[in-house]
């Protein structure tokens, strides 16, 4: 069965085994009627005789029955937290929240296609109860979630929530996408990070290349703080270009140090989304 036009299908890994309870696409070191050699055992400890090795057991110096265990494949649960504050509404060459939407398609349905769960949490000063969407494997919600995103109206001045979010993430250890422009205060960026240590962390830093000002244009220009709505006029000059520039490579190194502290490998996403992207991220 083929996707969607709209969907584009990513692949995603995780670097443990999976704890699931449910057969799934994913390396696990559970469930011994699975057909993926894990190793031998003893017959007092994996007591199934249909799996005696009887080469192994003859080269066993105690003498002992030896048997072969697998294990199955397993299901993992994704999920997507996403800030939902009031500077995702940037539109430069894409809208961010309409980057997301295309995340969250894209995610959604590879979840599914993968047989894993999907859900979503999304956060400005609350977490938004409504675009919360519990753990789920039925198909094309990612489609509808995608579509109310797209007319979501983003008001919260701020992203405060987001350290709240692993609340909703359960006990089973989960693959977290963790996406936002992270304009938030550093503070709350490691505190959101730490809180999600249990799981399979992956912070995504969606960025827009007009964000830290025009390239090229020189003038006056109207500068919008998207989380406040402060308007401010600005002689935009190379001199403040640079500086501006300065601003975001000093943002990046911040995140990178807290990312870096953490043991998370971050994916930066700067204009529309890409899905073979987050598949290299997996896979480089």
């Amino acid at each position: 069965m083929n996707a969607p036009q709209s969907s584009q299908e990513l692949h995603y890994r995780i670097g443990v085994p999976a704890l699931g309870h449910f057969p799934g696409h994913h390396r696990s070191s559970r469930g011994d009627s699975g057909f993926e050699f894990r190793g031998h055992a003893s017959l007092l400890d994996a007591p199934d005789p249909r799996r005696l090795d009887l080469h192994a057991s003859l080269r066993d110096p105690f003498g002992s029955w030896i048997v072969r265990v697998y294990s199955q494949r397993k299901a993992i649960p994704v999920v997507m937290v996403a800030d939902l504050s009031a500077s995702m509404g940037f539109a430069g060459t894409r809208r961010k929240l309409d980057v997301l939407a295309d995340f969250v398609d894209s995610l959604a349905w590879s979840a599914w296609r993968t047989g894993d769960s999907f859900g979503f949490v999304g956060c400005d000063s609350t977490v938004r109860e409504d675009v919360l969407l519990p753990l789920t494997r039925a198909r094309g919600m990612g489609d509808a979630l995608a579509r109310t995103l797209r007319s979501l109206r983003l008001q919260g001045r701020s992203a405060r929530a987001l350290s709240m979010a692993h609340r909703y993430l359960g006990r089973q250890r989960s693959l977290v996408f963790l996406v936002s422009d992270f304009h938030l205060p550093l503070s709350e960026v490691e505190d959101t990070v730490a809180s999600m240590a249990h799981h399979d962390l992956v912070p995504v830093v969606l960025w827009d290349p007009l964000e830290f000002g025009p390239s090229t244009r020189r003038g006056l220009v109207q500068v919008t703080d998207p989380e406040t709505g402060v308007t401010r006029l600005l002689w935009w000059r190379p001199a403040l270009r640079e500086k501006w520039l300065a601003a975001q490579q000093q943002r990046r190194d911040a995140l990178l140090r807290i990312f870096q502290v953490n043991r998370v490998k971050p994916l930066f996403i700067e204009g529309a989304f890409d899905a073979d992207a987050v598949t290299r991220h997996f896979h480089s």
